[in-house]
């Protein structure tokens, strides 16, 4: 997969006594998840302290800077910007100070309500400091209608419309929550008497802890020194589980259990499935890494090719989709991947690819492999085309840039350079997890959107021109 950014990574630790260090090395489990930003808050049950900064977590954060924020309980986040522009303002966790105390607030998604929730917080006179849809959740905790509730973290989700996972760190406890659709994921664990909880299940067994199971979509979850406390905050009819499948396909690690299935076992079904409804006669099978890997094992399986390495990527450059322009995109994967020509030369090739959004990059490692002397390409894509952009936390371009909108498959080849390309059927993709086709989110695909989009949805969309002082 290239050509799209990709959105956050929470990861939370409560009762623990260093809280600090497990949400340190959790995030490094999470990189995957965003490059942009990093950060960390931790209380001591009176105060919460942060620090966050721009880049990978490795260089956000010194030893002498975890010191500081040593406690008990501790949230912390990994970001790739999806609403606001790239800058430390807009990095999380957010923590601020109201009537009520200290808060900070880790979020996962978009809110596709965010502006008009701003602009009416703005007639009244409020100020953000922040071009992030995030702020407005702190706005609505401190406002006026939230005071005098007994929850009032529950009153305040049910005012937010789209996608979000959260974390909520107040002095005596942690909150997760997800939106009633649970487009994003987000899992509970225990370490010893601790309680974790992670976008991906991935990072709890790096740190040995033990998965528990999913937050629930429209569920608020309060951890506190007394335990547990669970509930659905808003009306049961608003709970309709709409799960992105494209964390399977492309944004969890494969390592990771989201929505209740292996990542790696859902995407070696998508590869067998693939085989079924696009053979070819080929030589060789290879994929483009690294989440290209598991669906290119299914399709080696199911069509009985062989499976070889087609491509050596190097470690030490991140996600494509992470550079902010399109010459920087091409540029970077002109250094990560190189082709291993004694695998391809004189052979006809099997190329399994996650997904294919503008085409531009895909057609840069087609190009390579014809330079190595492939003799036939034939690209096999582990998901349908994406024809429509995503409102729900996702960087997707506008449906005009997408490769797949109001072309057919054979211009598509053209344009890449191809022998032949095939996309999985959106039956096919959701015939390979294991809930009920309803209860996942395929809008990208098919344009039909389970959450209301609202107006002005864009990553924009909370920018404000600045006016000329005279």
């Amino acid at each position: 997969m290239t050509e799209k950014r990709e959105y956050c990574g929470l990861f939370g630790v409560f009762g623990h006594p260093d809280a600090v260090e497990r949400v340190y090395l959790g995030l490094f489990a999470l990189q995957h998840r965003g490059q942009e930003s990093a950060g960390i808050a931790s209380t001591d049950g009176s105060t919460i302290k942060h620090h966050v900064g721009m880049g990978l977590v490795r260089d956000v954060f010194t030893r002498p800077d975890l010191e500081a924020l040593r406690n008990r309980a501790a949230i912390g986040h990994v970001r790739y910007s999806t609403t606001g522009s790239s800058r430390v303002e807009n990095a999380q966790p957010m923590v601020v100070r109201y009537s009520r105390g200290p808060v900070a607030v880790a979020h996962n998604g978009n809110l596709t309500n965010a502006r008009l929730l701003r602009d009416e917080f703005e007639a009244r006179g409020s100020i953000f400091r922040t071009t992030n849809d995030t702020e407005v959740i702190v706005h609505l905790l401190a406002g006026v209608a939230s005071q005098n509730l007994a929850d009032p973290y529950a009153y305040v989700l049910d005012r937010l419309e789209g996608a979000y996972s959260l974390l909520i760190l107040a002095p005596d406890r942690l909150i997760a929550a997800c939106d009633p659709y649970k487009l994003r994921p987000l899992s509970l664990g225990r370490l010893g008497d601790a309680y974790v909880v992670s976008s991906e299940t991935c990072a709890f067994d790096m740190l040995n802890i033990t998965r528990v199971r999913d937050i629930e979509p429209g569920e608020i979850l309060h951890i506190t020194e007394a335990g547990l406390r669970s509930s659905t905050y808003c009306h049961p009819d608003r709970v309709r589980p709409s799960h992105c499948i494209f964390e399977h396909i492309y944004f969890s690690r494969p390592d990771s259990y989201v929505f209740g299935d292996s990542v790696h076992a859902v995407r070696r079904n998508l590869g067998r499935q693939l085989a079924r409804e696009h053979p070819t006669e080929a030589d060789v099978v290879v994929a483009i890494p690294d989440t290209g890997h598991s669906a290119a094992v299914g399709y080696a399986l199911e069509s009985n090719i062989p499976l070889d390495i087609g491509f050596i990527r190097s470690h030490y450059v991140g996600r494509t989709f992470i550079q902010p322009s399109q010459a920087d995109r091409a540029s970077s994967v002109q250094v990560k991947l190189n082709i291993m020509r004694e695998v391809v030369e004189g052979k006809r090739i099997v190329v399994i690819e996650d997904s294919v959004v503008r085409g531009t990059t895909t057609r840069g490692k087609m190009e390579a492999l014809r330079a190595a002397g492939a003799r036939e390409i034939h690209l096999r894509v582990s998901s349908p085309p994406v024809r429509h952009p995503c409102f729900y936390g996702i960087d997707f371009p506008t449906s005009n840039e997408l490769i797949a909108s109001g072309r057919t498959p054979k211009e598509i080849a053209d344009f890449l350079g191809i022998d032949s390309i095939g996309y999985l059927s959106v039956p096919g993709t959701l015939s390979c997890v294991s809930r009920p086709p309803s209860h996942y989110c395929t809008a990208c695909f098919t344009g039909r959107y389970p959450v209301p989009i609202g107006a002005h949805m864009g990553k924009y969309a909370m920018e404000r021109h600045q006016l000329s002082m005279f």
